[in-house]
């Protein structure tokens, strides 16, 4: 399944009104200065979501040999 059709059924049928309205919603809900801040929540959340997974992508990657090898040359 791509983005464009989980994006799809995600919204449904929803029209430019409906989705004028939501956001509408959102700024009376959270007001015009608190938006930028969650977005930007958002982004370093999303930003260390990232960091962590390439962290434990690279920890599976590398042999375990190499870990054993610092670990000792650390301990000496």
């Amino acid at each position: 399944m791509n983005t464009l059709s989980a994006i799809l059924l995600l919204f449904g049928n929803l029209g430019t009104t409906e989705l004028i309205i939501i956001v509408v919603i959102i700024l009376l809900l959270f007001g015009g200065r608190k938006i930028p801040e969650l977005m930007h929540g958002i982004g370093k959340g999303v930003r260390s979501f990232k960091k962590g997974m390439s962290d434990i992508e690279e920890e599976i990657n590398t042999p375990p040999s190499n870990s054993k090898e610092k670990k000792r040359e650390e301990n000496q």
